[in-house]
């Protein structure tokens, strides 16, 4: 076996859709030798930040001497983001191994029961972090919590960054159903550290903390206004993130102690592509990507931009990343690249998004759910009348229209920002890899038992 034919294997797994439960995922494990159990995690869900938080909380530790893997999803360009040990992507020789090793222990599972795409992927990691000794994981899940295959492992520490309305499909049609779901990773115990500040979401989590003995942490948002860390990563919502990864820090001090100057290493140091990464262009033009993909993520890169452009850096950046005013960009015109997955609440994207802009072009995601142009373009012409906007047929000609523009903001989708760090050659192509972000498709099964 090649390494395409691996990512073949894989892609392939997505006919079986996404089913919601433990079971598959425990016996896939076993066949693999309980891995878990040789290792040690911090399990991050929640709406927003997880990924943020995660690649905090594995900066910090790596610069304290550790041994990090990292699990995360979706992948912005190629499948092996999703596994890596100290920031180096999982090696294509080992993806094969293990696609491999594990392809014959499906045949042991009966029709209609077949594992997932995650289910394989989360067990793939699993084996392939003990093969590495790692001292910790940081292990992010993939959609709600209670019943998500990541939710297999014991950690020594669960956090919730915030609860907001999105996947309510899958999740429930409120904050506190939501909460339920993400609040399922609270173990008997185990120490809980939360960032959300939504009444009925945080009394979930309040509830169920209680009943499991689980000592809970709460960050609030009015103590990190004023107690900014030093952070590379741009933006006031990530700093609430990094005080949220340094509560996580401060819990766990007695099991992995990690020094002051090496937690602010770690903080000056994360790197997390696609969350308000500035890119600059030959001509000096920016461009912005932030995979912001629902309302919460829009306000959040609305009220960085508009700090901006009121004449301030983006806000929350070390001197050596904050964007300082230029002649050419704060206060000039900024352009707008907006493409949305139509089963997001595109119109209130549009809403918080299209204000900030002269030109707005709305492209396709490259994903079979994406939002249509035609109706993403309309929704910003209503909120927006007096900008240019046009319904582009791709990014890449959203990109060249845009060329000449001061400053480009590339938001709406994950999947979006992924083919923009392609398309700028920021990221090695890898198009078809692109594609395995679409394991939820088709429509999930929910397995309760």
């Amino acid at each position: 076996m090649f390494y395409p034919e691996a990512i073949q294997f894989l892609y392939d797994l997505r006919l079986f859709g996404a089913k919601f439960g433990l079971e598959n995922t425990f016996s896939l494990a076993r066949l693999a030798g309980n891995p878990q159990d040789r290792l040690r995690f911090i399990h991050v869900a929640g709406t927003n930040g997880k990924g943020s938080t995660c690649a905090m909380l594995e900066s910090i530790y790596r610069a304290g001497g550790r041994r990090v893997g990292l699990f995360t999803s979706p992948h912005l360009v190629s499948f092996r983001e999703r596994i890596q040990v100290n920031r180096r992507l999982i090696g294509e020789g080992d993806i094969v191994r293990l696609v491999q090793e594990i392809r014959p222990w499906l045949k042991h599972f009966p029709d209609g029961h077949h594992p997932t795409f995650f289910e394989v992927v989360t067990v793939m990691a699993l084996k392939f972090f003990a093969e590495q000794n790692c001292d910790l994981v940081i292990w992010e899940t993939g959609l709600g919590g209670r019943l998500d295959a990541t939710n297999i492992v014991t950690p020594l520490a669960s956090v919730i960054t915030n609860i907001q309305l999105d996947h309510q499909q899958w999740l429930g049609d409120t904050l506190g159903q939501i909460a339920a779901e993400k609040a399922g990773i609270i173990k008997p115990g185990v120490p809980v550290v939360t960032a959300t500040d939504e009444p009925d979401a945080l009394a979930v989590i309040e509830k169920i903390a209680r009943e499991e003995n689980a000592p809970l942490t709460k960050i609030r948002k009015s103590e990190v206004r004023s107690q900014k860390s030093e952070l590379s990563l741009l933006g006031d919502h990530q700093q609430l993130n990094a005080a949220l990864a340094l509560a996580v820090v401060e819990v766990l001090q007695n099991q992995i102690p990690v020094a002051e100057e090496k937690i602010r290493a770690g903080l000056q140091s994360v790197d997390w592509p696609g969350r308000l990464q500035l890119v600059t262009r030959e001509s000096g033009g920016k461009i912005l990507l932030d995979g912001a993909h629902n309302v919460a993520g829009a306000k959040a890169l609305s009220a960085a931009v508009t700090g901006w452009s009121s004449g301030l850096s983006l806000a929350g950046g070390t001197p050596k990343r904050e964007l300082q005013p230029t002649a050419t960009v704060p206060g000039a015109p900024i352009t707008l690249i907006l493409g949305v997955l139509q089963d997001k609440d595109w119109q209130h994207m549009c809403e918080t998004l299209a204000p900030l802009a002269a030109r707005i072009h709305t492209v396709p995601v490259s994903s079979e759910r994406s939002a249509n142009p035609a109706e993403l373009a309309e929704a910003c012409r209503k909120i927006n009348p007096a900008a240019e906007i046009v319904a582009s047929t791709a990014l890449a000609d959203a990109l060249d229209k845009s060329a000449g523009d001061g400053l480009v903001i590339i938001t709406g989708s994950l999947y979006l920002v992924g083919e923009a760090l392609e398309l700028l050659g920021l990221s090695p192509a890898a198009h078809a890899e692109r594609g395995l972000n679409e394991w939820t498709h088709p429509r999930p099964v929910l397995l309760l038992g």
